[in-house]
């Protein structure tokens, strides 16, 4: 009942062109500000750390060789999964945690928190959260919202649920598998938005991000960042 009594609006946000004096998101740092208390995570707080996650929504053909090279390179990113992903991808979401990767909720069925109601919110996260923890004995604390679309009645369910809500402060149009951007322009996209502070958001669907990533790891660790998954949880 006091979840259900909080606004259920949709919140419109977007990371944005828009940097602050450290090149950081302006609108992220805001978010952060006003929403971090409610377990949000739109940035990090370590200043020397960039963190990669990548969205699961189904599978391409692309992920083993995106596992490949975060296994070569010695990164650990965080893969937030759907329940389709898990049940037609076992083998690669056993890979992930083998190779030391954080296993995230993308929710059961991909929907739009804001359109459903607390009850049905809650009967999709929990049915995933059991899959994962009946199969890999693997207990998830991290979500992301699907299309990112959250409210302050959803951000709080999670929050009572021991959830954190991890959003990103760099995306770019990379979901698309029939439409990938030029591998060279994606790179250069990707690479003039690194930030102190950064939740890089990238997907696995398309094959551009699968022949950038070596170089867009390089390219944080040469600008002195360190790239590891940050949650303001303990995990």
């Amino acid at each position: 009942e006091e979840i259900s009594a909080l606004n259920g609006d949709l919140i419109p946000w977007g990371p944005g062109n828009q940097k602050d004096d450290e090149g950081r998101s302006s609108a992220c740092v805001a978010l952060q500000e006003k929403y971090g208390e409610q377990g949000a995570d739109f940035i990090g707080n370590e200043e020397n750390v960039v963190t990669l996650t990548f969205d699961q929504g189904y599978e391409n053909g692309f992920t083993p060789t995106i596992l490949d090279i975060l296994k070569e390179k010695e990164v650990q990113g965080i893969f937030f999964i759907t329940g389709d992903y898990l049940r037609s991808q076992p083998d690669l979401v056993q890979r992930m945690i083998d190779e030391g990767h954080i296993i995230g909720s993308h929710s059961d069925r991909h929907p739009n928190y804001t359109k459903v109601d607390a009850d049905a919110a809650m009967a999709d996260l929990l049915t995933l959260h059991q899959a994962v923890r009946e199969q890999f004995d693997y207990e998830m604390r991290l979500f992301r919202f699907p299309e990112g679309a959250f409210s302050e009645q959803s951000l709080e369910l999670l929050n009572q649920m021991g959830y954190q809500s991890m959003f990103w402060s760099f995306a770019y149009k990379d979901w698309e598998r029939d439409n990938q951007m030029d591998p060279d322009l994606a790179l250069q996209k990707v690479t003039d938005f690194i930030h102190p502070n950064e939740i890089m958001l990238l997907h696995t669907v398309g094959e551009t991000n699968s022949v950038i990533l070596p170089q867009i790891i390089d390219e944080i660790r040469e600008r002195g960042y360190d790239i590891r998954p940050y949650s303001s949880l303990e995990l």
